[in-house]
């Protein structure tokens, strides 16, 4: 797990911030940045550089290798620092509150701002870099790639397919982004992994979610990963949350992860509730949301 550095930034002086934009642009070109390089980079001379990259070393936002040159680069809580300090800047966020998630991909925070709100930190790529290279298209045409730059690739995507949909889909309100990390209203609700729904209500919620799938078709985009761990179910509705997979209606695959899509949430309910949900013609009902003529899945029973 990747430390919140929230308290640490105070510590931090603009120089720092300098250096640690230095080495986050020489990552661009390498995976490890020349100390030569550092000075033009950061705009900072020599001798500045040299004790501001003490500084970060020393609280572990960036780390350093020795191979036919000195070699730097940032750590994840570097690039959290980068991108929290330019939020703050910003007005985005006022404070910084406890975890309310930690994932494989990502790591989400309570953040204060006109109301509390979700900071969520993209991770892609911190321990499944090679499986995330192969998987995501955003690193298909790189011929250098690191996980700052998949990090930041995967929230620029969720953000974007966020805002295109909300408020037509019941989606967490985007608010900000930068680099790897989103600001965005909290989830209400619980997850539906762990949602224990009374029987004659089954149907009805895959229903609702299952609109909100046509409706993001409508709005151009397939969530393309969904499942019952990224659904919340409250007594309002349901909310639909991750999209860094999300493709555009006209990706040449769409169609297939909608359909897959289906499948998954079916296949979750059917062994759930069985007494509820029997419906084996998925494919049926991704073309219905395609089309718009879906109604309920009581029509593939």
């Amino acid at each position: 797990m990747v430390r919140n550095v929230a308290g640490e930034i105070r510590e931090l002086e603009a120089e720092d911030f300098y250096l640690l934009s230095g080495v986050e642009h020489g990552m661009r070109f390498s995976k490890w940045v020349d100390r030569e390089t550092l000075t033009e980079y950061a705009r900072l001379d020599s001798e500045e550089v040299d004790h501001r990259i003490d500084r970060c070393e020393r609280r572990g936002f960036i780390e350093r290798k020795t191979m036919q040159y000195q070699g730097f680069r940032l750590t994840f809580e570097g690039y959290d620092a980068l991108a929290l300090h330019t939020l703050v800047e910003r007005g985005t966020i006022e404070g910084f509150g406890a975890p309310l998630g930690v994932g494989k991909e990502s790591d989400v925070y309570e953040v204060a701002s006109y109301k509390s709100l979700a900071l969520k930190y993209h991770r892609e790529g911190y321990t499944n870099f090679r499986e995330v290279q192969r998987e995501r298209e955003y690193t298909a045409d790189r011929q250098h790639r690191s996980w700052l730059y998949t990090a930041r690739k995967a929230a620029e995507g969720e953000y974007e397919a966020l805002e295109t949909v909300y408020p037509t889909v019941a989606v967490p309100r985007p608010i900000d982004h930068n680099r790897h990390a989103i600001v965005m209203e909290k989830l209400e609700g619980v997850e539906l992994s762990r949602a224990s729904l009374p029987d004659e209500q089954a149907v009805g919620v895959l229903d609702l979610i299952l609109d909100e799938l046509a409706s993001a078709y409508e709005k151009g985009y397939v969530h393309a990963d969904m499942s019952e761990y990224n659904v919340a179910v409250s007594e309002d509705g349901v909310t639909i949350f991750d999209w860094p997979q999300a493709v555009p209606t006209d990706h040449q695959n769409a169609d297939e992860f909608l359909e897959r899509d289906v499948s998954n949430l079916v296949s979750y309910f059917r062994r759930k509730y069985p007494n509820q949900i029997d419906v084996q013609d998925t494919a049926s009902i991704a073309r219905a949301l395609c089309d718009g003529t879906f109604e309920s899945v009581d029509d593939y029973q």
